[in-house]
């Protein structure tokens, strides 16, 4: 089997589609992939479908689809499977129980991927951090969950993932900007400060490769679109740390050369206290 979360809900056995048609039970079989071989409890699963007001047939609700579930699976595997829809599709006290190996489901592939990425950051390895890093974020293919209504559990999820991403993508820069790489990522980070506009590490990312490609100017005048909004948004200045970059910047401090500082440290922390 293999479910695809990041973007539309994918669900497929032996390459036929699993995924319901009807809202709810897409979103029991999307919790219940996000944590396979987990028991998901039944009141779990009553607040992703009807948060604090359940139906008072909700149990038998979520009884029949659950059995909507096993109908597809047990088609999709056919009659010679090893294994029947109720093995997969488990029954276990208090909740149910999804069978399969993480690597089924690219989000537990995906977050394979980051711990290797980030160990290869902390160790210095450029090259292999940024190609898990984008490896990983090539697993996504849009919003997680785009196609399926989420409830308030799987709004958490969702919130996670798409905070995941935006980390694994500044790794992903940080990696590249060790690499040398600063040209290659101006518009990329031009694009990213303009959706996240108050993101600093963003900020110290499109300043730091903009300086190292000849562009100070740029450099300080992205500071200064920053500093301009967090004063009229939020009333706040930027943080010490992008303070102290502005000012390596216009003091041409050695230590944002390619070849300078950590070689384990983020961007935003180059001028860290």
């Amino acid at each position: 089997m293999q479910i695809k979360i990041l973007g539309p809900l994918s669900a497929e056995a032996n390459g036929n589609s699993i995924v319901p048609t009807a809202g709810k039970p897409r979103q029991v079989l999307s919790l219940m992939a996000l944590h396979p071989g987990r028991v998901i409890p039944v009141p779990t699963l009553m607040e992703e479908l009807w948060d604090t007001a359940p139906p008072v047939s909700a149990l038998t609700t979520l009884q029949t689809y659950i059995q909507q579930l096993r109908r597809k699976l047990g088609t999709a595997m056919g009659p010679a499977s090893p294994a029947g829809a109720r093995d997969v599709l488990a029954t276990r006290y208090g909740g149910y129980l999804l069978q399969i190996d993480d690597d089924c489901v690219d989000v537990h592939q995906y977050e394979k991927l980051l711990r290797e990425g980030q160990s290869a950051f902390e160790a210095g390895d450029n090259e292999v951090s940024a190609a898990r890093f984008r490896a990983a974020l090539d697993l996504w293919t849009g919003a997680p969950l785009v196609d399926v209504k989420a409830g308030p559990v799987l709004g958490i999820e969702v919130r996670r993932l798409q905070e995941s991403r935006l980390v694994a993508v500044e790794r992903r820069i940080d990696a590249d900007l060790r690499l040398g790489r600063h040209a290659e990522l101006i518009a990329e980070l031009t694009d990213l400060t303009a959706r996240h506009p108050h993101h600093e590490g963003l900020y110290s990312q499109a300043m730091l490769a903009l300086y190292r490609s000849g562009r100070q100017a740029s450099a300080l005048e992205t500071y200064r679109r920053l500093q301009r909004g967090l004063v009229e948004a939020l009333g706040v200045e930027p943080s010490p740390q992008l303070q102290r970059m502005h000012q390596a910047i216009l003091s041409a401090d050695p230590l944002l050369d390619v070849l300078s500082g950590p070689c384990n440290a983020s961007t935003f922390d180059l001028f860290a206290a």
